[in-house]
């Protein structure tokens, strides 16, 4: 009889199954990866993995909610370092700039996750709009630090999301520079 696997080797096993399904979901689309790609990238067995997930919805869902917290604390953290409220929307759109020049870069995750399962997987979807929503409410306290009301943080949030779909497609991170500079003439009258 094999020995019970201890909590910690399943925190492991569950990080690095994440870690395989978020690379392989951003990299290749969601509904062109199997689970025996998963099973394969993870090196888990599928009913290990049927265990932690029980249906590849829940491990998209996951993947999302985990992506959304460290997308999000990164973003947040990097604006953070811009001591005056000003500087915090700018420094916005410098970080989207440098996060579509990374490898790999393919896009808003939860765009992607959007146009491949739409309105099919209500948990998905729930995931897509939670991120947008959130995303949104860093952008509206940041603009409003700025001295902006909400007809502005609209028009920034608007321009971060056109800037990382238009970098998406083109694969280029010139949007980035040129939102931020909009941003920027947008902010000023305020």
């Amino acid at each position: 009889m094999p020995a019970p696997i201890s909590d910690e080797q399943n925190r492991r096993d569950r990080e690095a199954l994440l870690d395989t399904a978020e690379g392989l979901f951003y990299g290749h689309g969601i509904r062109a990866v199997g689970m025996d790609a998963v099973r394969a990238g993870s090196g888990l067995p599928l009913k290990r993995i049927y265990r932690f997930f029980p249906a590849k919805e829940d491990l998209v869902v996951e993947v999302l909610r985990r992506r959304d917290r460290r997308w999000r604390g990164d973003l947040a953290a990097y604006v953070a370092r811009a001591e005056d409220p000003r500087g915090r929307v700018p420094a916005m759109f410098d970080w989207l700039a440098e996060w579509f020049s990374r490898p790999g870069f393919r896009g808003c995750a939860w765009i992607n996750a959007f146009g491949e399962m739409g309105t099919a997987s209500e948990a998905v979807l729930a995931e897509v709009r939670g991120h947008k929503e959130a995303f949104r409410s860093q952008v509206e306290e940041w603009v409003r630090d700025a001295g902006g009301g909400a007809e502005e943080a609209e028009a920034v949030f608007l321009l971060a999301e056109g800037a990382i779909v238009t970098a998406g497609i083109g694969g280029d991170p010139a949007p980035a520079r040129r939102a931020r500079a909009a941003a920027e003439r947008l902010l000023e009258r305020c």
